[in-house]
């Protein structure tokens, strides 16, 4: 794909520190024991970031959240809030920089609280039975809209009422000894979350002045009617997926299919006014029949950006960044025009330049994330300020001058990095996870590219262990993306971290085969409907150059992966006998059962071209288990009860047939949790008994 160098802004880091001497392997507690950074939000004078720290409690079972505030300039930080064991977070400024809205459950549930960034008690502004959460500021600080999950056929009522007849069926449901669920239409569960018949709604609020000392503000419900304003699939999702207008009267947000939404893309920018009074909402994009989301107005209100697909019903599909004149209630007074429309890959996190002549955006190229600029009237984008590592979570001051985002690599967790535009280094000014940093041994990883299927090149990641000699021979850990569409970036994971796998003794490979994303849009498109085509013979030779390598022990060889990872060791476990053993978490193994049990059919019927009963050849000739006959190496499964995207059923079917096969396997089967193991105790557990496996099989260190 095209690359970009030349930009009269440009940003620098301070160098990582390269020498591992004195330092030690990265243990599962390590893993831990680093604290999460998330959500930078820099103050409208530029002089301080808020972001959130999360913090693990392993024996506990649990984490906390808190908000940080730092200097910009990097001279101090310090806690904002501190509410021991509970979750603050998604800190917004107030438009005068003089406080900050969050989120937390430090009253018991999810409700929005209010603090002074000078400190001192937080005041809850929300009390809504159904929760409050993603909570945004108009421009005048006099309103704030927040997202709730209700029962429709209340919302038109008014509040007091909708709310307790709400509150009221939540707690007869949590009470009953009846605990049948009821579905009267398809998406009515979602990753791991059983959505029913509740939808997705923006609520307004008006805020008395800080020194008021009446009750919480009323709520309004603005977007009455059985559809959910706001995204309930995490693919469409982007930044805060709504806004106020410029004037503050409306909002303008990002909108769930009307109709079909379980297997449809149409997602689409709606406009309400604050007042309510409508469930039809006022359809900004609906010439567009592909998805559409993430709204930003320009600073001066008379632009708003907005990215957009093309292909409908495929997710995976290129975004564009389009931008259409408004005027300041958010009406559109001219037609969308594409500003990164010669640009092949897809952008992310936007943020406006002050005076609106650019748009600042990150995108996945070549297993990193830069951040770019694209000029709005030249409708192009010209540069990259960025090259280099992992980058997103974009914010800029009120004036432009001083940017604030999040910064990951392969040996280095998120941190908040912030700094005036402008030939100057942009420090980590969060510096949260220094200390523990400093004790550990962390390879910095390899960037291989190799002739893949038809001679089409292929990116490869290469991470060495601690303490490697190459005059020695190491086992392998070739571990698959998930997806497809996705990528191994260089960037830091608490699912699967390669560095804690290379730290067991493992030189850890970690290929971008076809349908990878961050290397041009054809090369994402040539997964589909070939799932086990041109990407598994990316993914062969890659091993074959592995092989090859004087430091590569070839009996002892494993693979793992999880999601579309997971599929391919499916797949593997039928086509190759180069592996030890295999790993496959949450993995597709029957395209009939996976269609009919996972919840957003728009991706099988894009990946097969249409339903099963439309294209049977599609769903039979690559699917992993019409290859059970071939199966030979021992496997270790792992599928969750709350996994509606790959169901617990694909799990059992492969363990029952290894099983009936006489192949040494086993099955982990975590009842609660979903697509990922997320909870600190299980995540623990599954680390030691896929390291356990791959020991048994694969023997780490080198001989």
């Amino acid at each position: 794909m095209r690359r970009f160098f030349a930009l009269p802004i440009c940003l620098l880091f301070f160098a990582l520190p390269i020498s591992a001497a004195d330092k030690r392997p990265m243990t599962i507690d390590d893993l831990f024991k680093f604290k999460r950074v998330a959500d930078p939000q820099i103050s409208p004078d530029g002089k301080w970031v808020a972001y959130v720290i999360t913090t693990v409690d392993l024996p506990a079972n649990k984490s906390a959240s808190s908000i940080w505030l730092a200097a910009t300039d990097g001279s101090t930080r310090r806690a904002l809030t501190n509410a021991p064991g509970k979750k603050d977070k998604h800190p917004r400024w107030s438009p005068d920089g003089k406080q900050i809205l969050f989120e937390s459950n430090r009253s018991g549930d999810g409700q929005l609280w209010l603090i002074d960034m000078n400190g001192g008690e937080a005041r809850q502004i929300t009390s809504i039975s159904t929760e409050a959460s993603n909570g945004i500021w108009s421009r005048d600080g006099k309103k704030v809209a927040f997202v709730s999950g209700v029962w429709p056929e209340y919302a038109e009522k008014p509040f007091k009422e909708s709310d307790e007849l709400n509150k009221k069926r939540k707690e007869e449901q949590e009470k009953s000894p009846v605990k049948a669920k009821v579905f009267t239409k398809l998406f009515f569960r979602h990753w791991d979350e059983w959505v029913e018949d509740k939808r997705q709604h923006l609520f307004v609020i008006s805020l008395p002045a800080r020194s008021a000392s009446e009750g919480m503000p009323e709520p309004k419900d603005v977007t009455t009617g059985d559809r959910d304003a706001f995204p309930t699939s995490d693919t469409f999702s982007s930044g805060d997926n709504f806004t106020f207008s410029p004037d503050g009267t409306h909002l303008v947000f990002t909108a769930v299919p009307a109709r079909n939404e379980a297997w449809t893309t149409n997602y689409d920018i709606c406009r309400v006014p604050v007042t309510g009074g409508t469930k039809e909402w006022e359809c900004l994009t609906k010439d567009n029949a592909a998805a559409d989301n993430g709204p930003v107005f320009s600073p001066d209100g008379k632009y708003l950006a907005y990215r957009a697909q093309k292909r409908a019903g495929f997710e995976a599909d290129l975004w564009q960044i389009l931008l259409v004149e408004v005027a300041q209630d958010g009406a559109l007074t001219g037609k969308s025009r594409g500003i990164t429309a010669d640009f092949d890959s897809s952008p992310d996190s936007l943020a406006w330049s002050s005076d609106g002549t650019m748009i600042f955006f990150t995108a996945e190229n070549e297993g990193a994330s830069p951040i770019y600029a694209a000029y709005t009237l030249k409708g192009k984008v010209e540069g990259v300020l960025l090259d280099q590592h992992t980058h997103g979570s974009l914010s800029l001051s009120h004036d432009g001058k001083v940017m604030a985002f999040t910064r990951v690599a392969m040996n280095q967790p998120t941190e908040v990095h912030a700094g005036p535009l402008g030939n100057i280094q942009v420090p980590n000014i969060s510096q949260t996870n220094t200390k523990l940093l400093a004790e550990l041994d962390l390879p910095r990883p390899e960037s291989v590219t190799l002739p893949g299927a038809g001679g089409t090149p292929m990116q490869m990641w290469i991470l060495k262990p601690p303490g490697f000699d190459p005059s020695k021979k190491w086992p392998l850990a070739y571990l698959v993306h998930g997806g497809p569409q996705g990528a191994w970036e260089d960037g830091w994971s608490f699912r699967w971290n390669p560095e804690l796998w290379a730290a067991q003794g493992y030189v850890v490979a970690l290929p971008n085969p076809r349908g990878s994303t961050g290397f041009g849009q054809k090369y994402v498109d040539e997964i589909s409907g070939d799932w086990g085509g041109k990407c598994y013979e990316d993914l062969m030779k890659g091993v074959e150059y592995l092989e090859k390598l004087p430091y590569i022990d070839k009996d002892r060889m494993a693979a793992a992966g999880a999601s579309f990872g997971g599929y391919m060791m499916n797949w593997f476990q039928g086509h190759t006998t180069k592996f030890k053993t295999l790993i496959t978490h949450c993995g597709v193994y029957n395209f009939d059962s996976m269609y009919a049990l996972t919840e957003e059919l728009w991706f099988d019927e894009w990946e097969h071209g249409g339903p099963p009963w439309v294209n049977r050849e599609s769903y039979e000739k690559y699917s992993p288990h019409k290859f059970a006959k071939n199966f030979k190496t021992p496997m270790l499964i792992i599928q969750n009860d709350l996994d509606f995207r790959v169901p617990v059923a694909e799990g059992l079917q492969l363990f029952t047939t290894l099983q009936r096969l006489g192949v040494p396997s086993k099955m982990i089967n975590f009842p609660d949790e979903g697509h990922w193991v997320l909870k600190p105790a299980n995540s623990a557990y599954w680390h030691r008994e896929v390291f356990t496996w791959l020991k048994k099989y694969a023997p780490p260190g080198g001989k």
